[in-house]
């Protein structure tokens, strides 16, 4: 019998992008109960809301993804707010941990937690090895310190916290919104609506040079709930494909997968973001087993597909969400 078998979790976060594959990977494990606390009944950002969280379900299991996030332009437009909420979410639900003795808490970082310049493969090691970049610094920051939190809670309090850090994720049910989503739905709503009214070219950020790696977001909740079931070390764990793309290469793949086949072009003048990201996932697979199963072009194909069916619904629901 897996350790999760029978066990009642709550998933902060849980019924965004990454928490609703999360609970389903939960549920395929055996989970007993999984219970996904609603933001607009609980706001973590307040200590008694979450304290009443644990006090009213008192989990054996917490998964911690519950942030507030997105691209490089929100980052630049909420570099506050981004740093707040994801802190005191962060700080709270701990903090409740520790108070109501909850046995595990498994916490999401982000990529954005690494310097600038990390040498590549970025291995966990690296991790305070110099200043974030600078866009995204304040909600990799706000990151980075529960990192500290957790150990020093374990260290003091013997609380069995750990915390794994994912690479860009992508897949179905992303945030296709223009204002705040990340690089891949941007893309290929940008490619897709493009077509679809028959336009000549579509305009990207920055210069085409930057390299990412992308891990499909159904990969990355296996991850985190194999971390969950055999992982309870102190240690940061990077959660990736191991593979490097760039900006250029990644805007040429979507173009063609999307069926847009006008100009791409590259507005200078808008940020790069971090020069390069690629994560050494040697811990992943040495302490819990974790090794993506999902070929890139396959998960492309399917956020395409997923977008292209929802494509009306996101459209309406930006409507209503503007309208007066």
């Amino acid at each position: 019998m897996g350790t999760l078998e029978g066990k009642k979790v709550l998933v902060t976060g849980g019924s965004g992008f990454l928490g609703s594959h999360v609970v389903e990977a939960l549920r395929a494990r055996g989970a007993g109960e999984v219970v996904v606390p609603r933001s607009k009944e609980h706001d973590l950002r307040d200590a008694a809301h979450a304290d009443a969280v644990f006090r009213e379900h008192r989990p054996d299991l917490v998964m911690h993804l519950a942030a507030s996030v997105g691209g490089i332009g929100a980052n630049r437009r909420h570099p506050g707010r981004f740093f707040y909420d994801n802190m005191a979410m962060g700080l709270n639900v701990l903090e409740s941990a520790r108070v109501h003795g909850t046995a595990k808490v498994v916490v999401a970082g982000t990529i954005c937690a690494y310097p600038k310049f990390t040498p590549v493969p970025f291995r966990e090691d690296d991790l305070w090895n110099g200043y974030p970049e600078e866009t995204n610094a304040p909600y990799g920051i706000a990151k980075k310190a529960l990192l500290v939190m957790a150990q020093a809670y374990r260290q003091e309090y013997g609380s069995n916290f750990v915390m794994v850090f994912p690479v860009n994720l992508f897949g179905p049910r992303d945030n296709f919104d223009l204002e705040d989503s990340h690089v891949i739905p941007a893309m290929i709503r940008k490619f897709i609506d493009a077509q679809a009214r028959g336009e000549s070219y579509v305009t990207l950020w920055g210069d085409g040079s930057p390299t990412r790696e992308f891990l499909f977001v159904e990969d990355c909740a296996e991850g985190l709930v194999l971390a969950a079931d055999r992982y309870n070390d102190p240690d940061p764990v990077n959660l990736g494909a191991g593979f490097e793309i760039s900006m250029r290469e990644l805007a040429d793949t979507i173009a063609r997968a999307s069926g847009f086949t006008g100009e791409v072009r590259w507005d200078g003048s808008r940020p790069n973001g971090q020069p390069r990201r690629m994560l050494d996932v040697e811990r992943a697979r040495e302490r819990f087993g974790f090794t993506a199963r999902t070929p890139f072009a396959e998960g492309l194909r399917r956020t395409i597909a997923w977008y292209r069916e929802h494509r009306d619904d996101i459209a309406a629901r930006e409507t209503a969400r503007t309208s007066p």
